[in-house]
């Protein structure tokens, strides 16, 4: 065999090993996407808004699996439909992935309203506030015993205790009301943000007449950081009925607000 054929021979013997080390590896490569789809990936939809049976549909076409982990009731989402989702939408995943929903019940959630008569209020608003259920109005009768709960109410009717209703519904109580100590003094609002002041009245066994915000109160943000600036009665008035209703007044503008009590000095 002359030089040149040799040449030859070991440079053709070089290229068929080179193609075949190629072709193993394109085979181990495409082995692997297969088994591990490493490389294939989907992109989350959005479910959210949709009813679960639409989105049962969608998830199969964009191949990824459906779970439903929770149920929430928000009254303004429609019922039966995905409230949230996760991986959110538009996450890249791997194909198959299981995407982890929370619906919205088609029914609110159920409450026994517990049985309060013979209670104090404060301790009513704790058995409602702990079964999700709400204080309502107080109404008061002549009793020998101030803030002592007579009856439980419903829409003006007396409601049995154990009965199941929507959680958030609101209880309203007729209490007890004797003239020796059937009177107070105003509290201060001054400054309570808005679910505080709420709540306060009704700890100081008033009820919540208008709640007035001003035009710098513009979002749903803004409600809750806003400050009581004005109230009706005014603070300090003596001889305030119990269940007289209270006006209170927000704003967001700190100018508005009550001046802070100043600090008692100390002398060294």
């Amino acid at each position: 065999m002359t030089e040149k054929k040799k040449m030859n021979w070991v440079i053709k013997n070089i290229l068929c090993g080179l193609v075949f080390i190629l072709v193993i590896v394109l085979l181990v490569e495409v082995f692997l996407r297969v088994t591990t789809q490493h490389s294939i990936s989907v992109t989350v939809p959005d479910l959210v808004g949709m009813q679960l049976s639409d989105a049962q549909v969608l998830a199969a076409k964009e191949k990824v699996e459906l779970f439903v982990t929770d149920s929430v009731f928000v009254s303004s989402f429609a019922k039966g439909s995905v409230y949230a989702q996760n991986p959110k939408a538009g996450s890249d995943v791997k194909r198959g992935r299981t995407v982890y929903l929370t619906v919205n019940a088609k029914k609110e959630k159920q409450a026994e309203v517990p049985s309060l008569v013979g209670l104090s209020l404060r301790q009513a608003k704790v058995e409602l506030t702990t079964r999700g259920l709400k204080l309502g109005r107080l109404s008061y009768v002549d009793d020998m015993a101030t803030n002592l709960v007579l009856a439980q109410l419903l829409k003006g009717e007396e409601i049995a205790p154990g009965t199941s209703v929507d959680v958030g519904t609101v209880i309203d109580l007729k209490l007890g009301w004797n003239r020796t100590d059937g009177y107070t003094t105003m509290p201060d609002f001054g400054r309570m943000q808005y679910r505080r002041a709420l709540s306060y009245v009704q700890d100081n066994s008033f009820n919540l007449g208008k709640v007035v915000f001003d035009n710098s109160v513009k979002t749903a943000e803004d409600t809750l950081a806003a400050m009581v600036y004005r109230q009706s009665p005014a603070a300090g008035a003596e001889d305030i009925i119990l269940g007289t209703k209270v006006t209170l007044y927000f704003t967001v503008e700190e100018s508005k607000l009550p001046a802070l009590p100043e600090e008692p000095e100390f002398e060294e």
